[in-house]
């Protein structure tokens, strides 16, 4: 019974004598449907504001009258064996996170999860299931994170991941999958936002390296603890991820099988190459025609069963295939040839070929290709540096010229000095700066000239001698040379005075 209805009912007395009269009104409103039901919380559950934990309950079913409110339902450690169509009594609107691993579910039915549309994290974790069938996840849209490690998954079907648009991580490690899921990436519908897929722990002999250099130049692969055969192309592999400092490798490199103790009997590289240092190389080459650029550290044809791999910023090939009319073809001696250059070929290209050895930080397995027209570069770098030194010199003259005018200014105005006028007064002078108003000889002559003052640089006089009276100079300066700072029509620069006193 209704928990509200049997509340209402232990209020009414036996055989209905002492009937409450508003709460056998309260009850004909709750049978019609007009009041809303209010779900209690189980038993064995813990319910808070937005959480509800039923987990280590023993459950084989849930209880019906669960609340739907929970943004976080945690079902783990628990008896479930299936997620039938209606295995959640109400739709849980509101629900973000889904926790059910523990359980021992060996079959999820299709629909399953359309009582939980907005659930944006999954845990299926240690739990009994043997395969993903066909549109297993239906309903999660906005699925970000699915945990599906610690199962039992041999096979994966197409299309089981078909509707998770969103998802961005997936968890397959612990399971016992023999073949690499490559059709999440390519198959219509597929969660082609996949930025992290764990697939540790498994069965995988062989992964499709070419396919993995495509998918983890934006994301992250996990195959560390897989009985993987260390052939060339996964040397060339591993060694690359070494190099680019990849972290799914970096991290667990002791748990890949190319190891230095396991390759002492594979060859895949050129002995007369293996101290060759590989510096970045740049390719330069004009729309068009075509380009060759050969594979740093390998000069001659590769070795027998050696895969060349380049990985340019459009895609991924290799030189075990060749098709004559393709753009990027690679030649059996590792070289990479482009025909038909195009502008979008610019970039950095990566060859991926198994050295046998361990890269020092400044080397580099990459190499920069430039298409354009070479001449009108060169000529705009010819332009641009001629015009920068330009502007650099006109620069440069400009500040030197406001300076040296700035200086002059100063040293001119704000000089203390004493000149001598024509009534005899005095004005400040300086102690080795003597600023004539006018020309000592016109001083001489009683007529003044308003076209600039003269500098003349003069020994300081003393204190109680007469002010600006000439004395005699510690060192001739009979002929003293001086240079019109501002020049004017009527001054000439250089010109020679001489000293009064020795002209007397």
């Amino acid at each position: 019974m209704h928990p509200i209805a049997s509340q209402l009912l232990g209020k009414t007395g036996v055989g209905g004598h002492h009937c409450n009269p508003a709460a056998a009104v309260l009850l004909l409103l709750l049978c019609r449907g007009f009041l809303p039901s209010v779900a209690v919380c189980p038993p064995c559950c813990l319910c808070t504001s937005d959480i509800i934990s039923c987990s280590g309950c023993n459950l084989s079913t849930l209880p019906f009258d669960l609340p739907s409110y929970a943004t976080r339902l945690d079902l783990s450690h628990n008896l479930l064996t299936a997620l039938p169509t209606n295995w959640i009594p109400q739709p849980f609107d509101r629900l973000i996170t889904l926790v059910i691993n523990r359980n021992s579910i060996s079959k999820i039915e299709v629909n399953a999860f359309n009582v939980t549309p907005h659930v944006l994290h999954l845990d299926l974790s240690s739990n009994q299931m043997t395969a993903l069938n066909l549109s297993l996840f239906t309903g999660l849209k906005e699925l970000k994170e699915l945990l599906l490690f610690d199962n039992r998954i041999v096979q994966i079907y197409p299309g089981a991941f078909s509707g998770l648009h969103s998802l961005q991580k997936l968890y397959l490690s612990g399971n016992r999958l023999k073949a690499f899921p490559l059709g999440l990436y390519w198959e219509p519908g597929g969660p082609h936002n996949l930025t992290f897929l764990d697939m540790s722990y498994n069965r995988l002999s062989k992964v499709p390296v070419q396919s993995l250099l495509s998918l983890t130049r934006e994301g992250r692969v996990y195959l560390q603890e897989n009985p993987l055969v260390c052939d060339c192309a996964l040397l060339a592999l591993l060694e690359y991820w070494m190099w680019k400092q990849y972290r799914p490798l970096v991290d667990f490199k002791a748990e890949y099988p190319c190891r230095d103790d396991s390759i002492s009997g594979l060859v895949c590289s050129q002995p007369d190459m293996l101290d060759m240092p590989l510096e970045l190389q740049t390719y330069k080459e004009e729309p068009g025609k075509w380009l060759r650029v050969p594979c740093p550290g390998l000069t001659s044809s590769a070795e027998e069963g050696q895969v060349v791999f380049w990985v340019t910023p459009k895609a991924v090939v290799n030189s075990s295939t060749s098709d004559p009319s393709a753009h990027f073809i690679v030649l059996p001696n590792g070289t990479l040839e482009i025909r038909g250059a195009v502008i979008e070929d610019s970039g950095t290209y990566g060859c991926v070929a198994a050295r046998q050895r361990h890269y020092d930080p400044l080397e580099s397995v990459e190499v920069n290709v430039v298409v354009g027209n070479l001449s009108s570069a060169s000529a705009r770098g010819l332009t641009n540096r001629s015009g920068t030194e330009h502007f650099n010199t006109a620069f440069t003259t400009l500040v030197s010229c406001f300076i040296s005018i700035v200086l002059v200014l100063l040293y001119l105005y704000l000089t203390p000095c004493r000149c001598r006028d024509s009534r005899g007064g005095t004005r400040g002078c300086g102690g080795r700066a003597w600023i004539l108003c006018s020309d000592p000889r016109e001083v001489e002559s009683g007529h003044r000239r308003s076209n600039g003052k003269r500098v003349a640089f003069l020994e300081p006089q003393a204190e109680d001698s007469d002010i600006c009276a000439p004395k005699t100079p510690a060192m001739n300066l009979g002929h003293v040379t001086t240079e019109g700072i501002l020049k004017n029509g009527s001054r000439t620069v250089g010109q020679t005075h001489t000293d009064p006193a020795h002209m007397a």
